[in-house]
């Protein structure tokens, strides 16, 4: 009888020390040496070169967080597993443990914050138009009898279609599995506009064949904070991610680390993106804070 109680105190201790660390990450993280950091493939914030390396500014900006939290935790040893996510399945693999911290390039917003938490924000994006230079597209009211391509999973057509400028125009829109099979609708002329994050249209357009094959144009359609997101009610993680990234802020490397993948030549192709922060990047990065797109206005 004895044995069996000893045999269900330990279940239940083992049991509760499993729900205690569901809901944090950092005891999680402690505990196995390992964080699962989420990535996109194909997205202006963050990309792969292939064989399981991912780069760019939201990624490299995610592995210096963890840095920062591997010396809080005093790990000797932090081994970071990329897990490449998707418009359609980030929240979900957030909700479910698979990622602790996703670095991509999603939009901190009032619905989704009802569904997990997001850290200060990064990057003020916008969602602009790109086209081909010889498309004769200049705005919203061009798009009228066109196809629009956006990706699966995200809100930039819907956000065009509620966008007052666009009352009586009527288009078709094609949607790509991902960001790079959207551009790819463009590219080959199964669609007139790409709609989507400017920095994704302008990370895409620069890679491509022919870069001065292609233009952003028009009005800004909506103005979103983009965030690194984690789960919800966890808020110690949550302020150490907020720790370290108010600390890149502050000493400048967050600044210069959007230099290095905006303003510089990046791989595979040697090129420059060419896209210099905002001003509301910069006014983020001067009060940080988690407020969602609600809070911003088109100006």
């Amino acid at each position: 009888m004895k044995k069996h109680l000893l045999a269900l105190a330990i279940t239940t201790l083992a049991a509760s020390s499993a729900f205690a660390q569901a809901g944090d990450t950092l005891a999680k993280i402690k505990a196995s040496g390992s964080v699962s950091l989420g990535v996109r493939e194909s997205s202006g914030l963050g990309y792969t070169l292939g064989n399981g390396k991912y780069v760019g500014f939201h990624t490299e900006m995610g592995e210096i967080v963890l840095a920062d939290i591997q010396k809080q935790l005093g790990l000797p040893k932090l081994d970071i597993k990329y897990q490449p996510v998707t418009s359609q399945n980030r929240i979900p693999l957030v909700q479910n443990g698979t990622v602790d911290l996703e670095c991509g390039s999603t939009t901190n917003n009032a619905t989704r914050q009802k569904d997990v938490s997001f850290a200060v924000t990064t990057y003020v994006e916008e969602v602009r138009i790109l086209t081909k230079t010889s498309s004769g597209i200049n705005g919203i009211a061009d798009l009228k009898g066109k196809t629009v391509a956006t990706t699966t999973g995200t809100t930039s057509v819907q956000t065009l279609r509620r966008n007052k400028r666009a009352e009586g125009i009527d288009f078709k829109e094609v949607l790509g599995k991902d960001h790079a099979d959207s551009f790819l609708l463009l590219e080959s002329g199964r669609a007139d506009a790409f709609v989507m994050d400017g920095s994704i249209l302008a990370a895409n357009a620069s890679k491509s064949k022919s870069p001065n094959d292609y233009k952003m144009v028009g009005e800004v359609l909506s103005v979103e904070p983009i965030a690194c997101m984690l789960r919800k009610d966890d808020p110690a993680f949550k302020k150490a991610v907020d720790d370290s990234i108010k600390r890149q802020i502050a000493d400048g490397s967050l600044a210069k680390l959007y230099d290095k993948w905006f303003l510089q030549p990046i791989p595979p192709a040697n090129v420059k993106i060419g896209l210099p922060a905002s001003a509301a990047t910069k006014a983020a990065w001067a009060n940080p804070n988690d407020k969602p797109m609600e809070e911003y206005e088109v100006k």
